[in-house]
């Protein structure tokens, strides 16, 4: 099997290299992924400037553009064919709910699941707030189960279009509940923008805001990752309200 493997973290990211050891068990890995860290990034290709794709050491490439475009150059310059199966991450924090719009890690997936080429999004549910240093982070548990997950459904199959976003609970493999099938939640975050002055006088501004939870729904990936459970959510490209759809063409007529 030849596997693409990027991230949104960068090149560097001890996340990548614990999932590139783990996917080697299931066929040949590249990895081409963005030299500086590109989290939040959201989808986007580099078209108004030039790329740079440097290797970095075997099997390892890093690209000065997003995650989107180390897809198209991990197919068009790296493997110079289509890969079996693109994989990216694992991110150092959840993607759950509305934060799949935002990531760089989700765009590297979609990307892929535009060009028809099955795709897995894998993520860890960090607390940022616990400041866990970053080799006690559950890794290779994430890493473990992103192997189960490819092997179980490439047998399975998906639909064409369709990606899989894994969100991994931060804990030992041995505490991990189970896997669920899961749909997407909703996340709330307080929309703060801290203002801050330079040493010249200068107003800078900090955008984010801190997280305030999720909408309390049983059956989505947010409170599926909260009880300690995987999170397995299919994200299709194709995101029409069909059901206001048919209300408009039923108002229409």
């Amino acid at each position: 099997m030849r596997i693409l493997l990027s991230n949104d973290d960068g090149v560097h990211s001890p996340g990548l290299k614990i999932l590139y050891d783990e996917l080697k068990k299931l066929g040949t890995v590249k990895v081409v992924a963005p030299l500086e860290e590109k989290s939040t990034t959201g989808h986007s290709l580099t078209l108004h400037k030039p790329l740079r794709l440097i290797p970095m050491e075997k099997d390892f490439y890093g690209v000065s553009g997003s995650p989107a475009d180390c897809v198209y150059m991990g197919i068009k310059q790296v493997f110079k064919a289509t890969p079996d199966i693109i994989v990216s991450g694992i991110n150092r924090g959840a993607n759950l709910g509305q934060d799949v719009y935002y990531s760089g890690t989700v765009s590297a997936a979609r990307e892929a699941c535009i060009l028809g080429i099955p795709a897995f999004a894998v993520s860890l549910d960090v607390n940022f707030k616990s400041r866990k240093p970053e080799h006690k982070l559950n890794y290779l548990t994430a890493a473990k189960i992103a192997v189960k997950v490819i092997q179980e459904y490439r047998k399975k199959g998906f639909p064409k279009y369709t990606l899989m976003n894994i969100n991994v609970p931060d804990l030992p493999i041995s505490k991990i509940k189970g896997m669920m099938p899961a749909r997407q939640g909703f996340r709330y975050y307080n929309g703060a923008v801290l203002k801050r002055t330079d040493h010249r006088g200068r107003d800078y501004f900090w955008v984010g805001g801190q997280y305030n939870g999720f909408e309390p729904e049983a059956d989505t990936d947010c409170a599926v990752v909260a009880k300690g459970f995987v999170a397995l959510t299919p994200l299709k490209l194709d995101v029409t309200d069909m059901a206001f759809l048919e209300e408009m063409k039923r108002l229409s007529e």
